[in-house]
């Protein structure tokens, strides 16, 4: 117990900070203020050159833990941020409906009712990074124009201290995070009163008092809270109560704390202290912390019930920040195709979040390890490393794979116990070897490194092998893809004309360009037929789809008009029309077919379905040619 009168604060001291890092933290608090957010983080574009990645360089107003998903953002991600930069407009998101509904991805990782907004910020060519911004839920679903103005005059003015600070600023491996403004000034003495009298009047209620700081840490308590959570004020101040009180480490607690920070919304639960007396906790935020109320009482409120307590020996859950960066990862690997999309996506996401330099996802093949991907190392430690024996004792990928149990060594000592040679080989300090497994069926492993030595927490070490499944599954998927991508593939390059003829009196080219992402074969086709001396005979089509069954038919459809070749060019369509019918096949072709009369600069043409050609005559716009149905 704690005498009457005696409420307890945290304190914290100035840190100093270089020019820019000041000038663009108060940039972004200015930005927060003039808006009315609650909330800002401030993305830069990530190295020179092509537009790839956006880091979140600094923060205000949330705690670190809820952006660790948002620490690296791929250019080409269907988030606000990104888009923002990519269409370089403003963008707009009036509630979590509206983020749930246009970017499905991004609320999984920021599940809290808000509003926000992304504004490009303007550079001489291109936006050099966005501004981000959060409302409370509270905020009218439609930004005016008044507003939209005062975002985007915001992003200008953020933009204009970036151009006078000259060449652009690296983007640190994680966010600097601005703390709130401390309360105004005044009297001293007349402040000092007028806390004494609060704390007193504190004091004489039955409730507890209890602040915590935008980072859920504990910054004021008076003597009931300690009283009702049993623990002395040096035990709770500066501490996270869900870190501190065993019976509060479950996730929903720092859920709902959560919740009240990224909402401003009030929120409360019910919990039980060991062994039988129930707290009720009210919650009520706003831009400088949280202020909570602690009630005892007889039963659980109905707002929601934590679960059973813990006890000390029980495991530690996993912190809710990891579970939604988990999620925001898994929702990120549905979207990859390719092995390389896994690869750049492990690269671009995983590695941030975890303070890993580099990758390596390996496979077995034959007995020995295949490098299948790899990130931050140098080709002459790839080269070394691809094909060595899964029982090497240069690595333990090896038997990482064979037993499907993660190893994680925390600096060079650890692992030169077991593999002494595998520090030299890529100067690493630390490691994680994760077996990638499907239903038991391991078929790879990915590892991380890191070049300074890393302890790995429990949380980490759970999250990473939980990770690794969903890496697992999504390399899987990728190995399949480009397995029959290379064969449809090969099986069109096979069809396609090796080269053009050379037809004198005319000149032909051709280029194939794919346009879908991650597919570069299907059924298009195209021929150039010499017929005699002076005719020629050029075909295009396409066949439906991207895959070994569109490119065999057009295989099949190039050979009925080579043969057919020579006839009228309606007669050579309707030729290889009738053969399609005897296939019955149900993909659709199309078809565009021209026969040249080189004396008579005569090109007749019949099409079947396909778009017309374009015809570009020297000096001239170009312009399509009207074919008859």
């Amino acid at each position: 117990m704690t005498a009457r009168g005696e409420s307890y604060r945290a304190r914290a001291g100035p840190v100093g900070l270089p020019a820019l890092d000041e000038a663009l933290d108060e940039a972004l608090t200015d930005a927060v203020r003039r808006t009315g957010a609650f909330a800002g983080g401030l993305f830069l574009r990530d190295g020179e050159g092509a537009l790839r990645q956006l880091g979140l360089a600094v923060v205000y107003g949330v705690p670190e833990e809820v952006t660790r998903p948002w620490h690296r953002i791929s250019a080409t991600a269907p988030t606000p941020v990104a888009e923002a930069v990519r269409e370089d407009r403003l963008v707009w998101v009036g509630s979590h409906e509206d983020l749930a509904r246009d970017y499905p991805r991004a609320a999984v990782s920021l599940p809290y009712r808000s509003a926000l907004a992304a504004a490009p910020l303007p550079g001489r060519t291109a936006p050099t990074g966005a501004l981000l911004l959060l409302w409370p839920a509270s905020h009218p679903r439609i930004a005016g124009r008044r507003e939209q103005h005062h975002i985007t005059a915001a992003a200008r003015r953020i933009a204009r201290v970036l151009d006078a600070a000259g060449p652009p600023p690296q983007v640190p491996e994680r966010p600097r995070f601005i703390p709130p403004a401390p309360p105004g000034g005044g009297r001293a003495a007349q402040a000092a009163q007028a806390a004494q009298a609060a704390a007193d009047w504190i004091e004489r209620l039955p409730e507890g008092a209890l602040a915590l700081d935008l980072e859920g840490r504990i910054s004021f308590l008076d003597g009931t809270a300690a009283a009702l959570l049993g623990r002395s004020p040096g035990q709770l101040l500066g501490t996270r109560p869900w870190q501190s009180l065993p019976w509060l480490d479950i996730p929903l607690v720092e859920d709902r704390y959560r919740n009240a920070v990224m909402s401003r919304d009030p929120v409360e639960f019910t919990a039980l202290h060991p062994p039988d007396h129930w707290l009720h906790f009210q919650l009520y935020p706003d831009a400088g912390g949280i202020s909570v109320r602690i009630t005892p009482t007889g039963r659980p409120a109905t707002g929601g019930q934590p679960g059973p307590p813990r006890t000390e020996a029980a495991a530690a859950p996993l912190q809710t920040g990891r579970i939604y960066q988990l999620l925001h990862l898994a929702a990120a690997l549905t979207e990859t195709v390719a092995v390389r999309d896994v690869v750049d996506l492990v690269a671009d996401q995983v590695l941030p979040a975890f303070g890993a330099d580099a990758l390596v996802l390996a496979a077995a093949e034959a007995g020995r390890l295949k490098i299948t991907g790899h990130h931050g190392y140098d080709a002459a430690t790839i080269d070394r490393l691809d094909g060595l024996p899964l029982d090497t004792e240069l690595t333990p990928a090896g038997q990482v794979m064979a037993s499907g149990v993660p190893a994680f060594y925390d600096n060079a000592r650890e692992i030169a116990r077991q593999y002494p040679g595998a520090p030299p080989i890529s100067g690493k300090q630390a490691w994680a070897f994760l077996p990638l497994t499907i239903s038991g069926r391991p078929v790879g492993c990915c590892i991380l490194s890191y070049g300074r030595p890393h302890t790995f927490t429990a949380d980490e070490r759970a999250v990473l092998t939980s990770l690794a499944g969903l890496i697992a599954q999504a390399l899987d998927r990728a190995r399949l893809h480009d397995a029959a991508r290379d064969l449809a593939r090969g099986l069109q390059q096979t069809l396609l004309p090796r080269s053009l003829p050379v037809v004198p009196g005319l000149e032909i080219a051709a280029r194939y360009l794919p346009s879908g992402h991650g597919m570069d074969i299907g059924g298009d086709f195209y021929d150039v037929i010499p017929l005699d001396t002076t005719t020629v005979a050029a075909v295009i089509g396409d066949v439906q789809g991207h895959n070994v069954a569109a490119a065999a038919l057009m295989g099949q459809v190039r050979t009925a008009i080579r043969a057919a070749a020579g006839a009228p060019p309606g007669e050579v369509l309707t030729r290889t029309g009738r053969l399609l019918a005897d296939l019955d096949t149900d993909l659709l072709v199309s078809c565009l077919y021209v026969h040249i009369d080189l004396p008579h600069r005569l090109a007749i043409l019949a099409g079947a379905g396909h778009p017309p050609p374009l015809v570009h005559r020297p000096g001239t716009r170009p312009h399509l040619v009207d074919l008859d149905p």
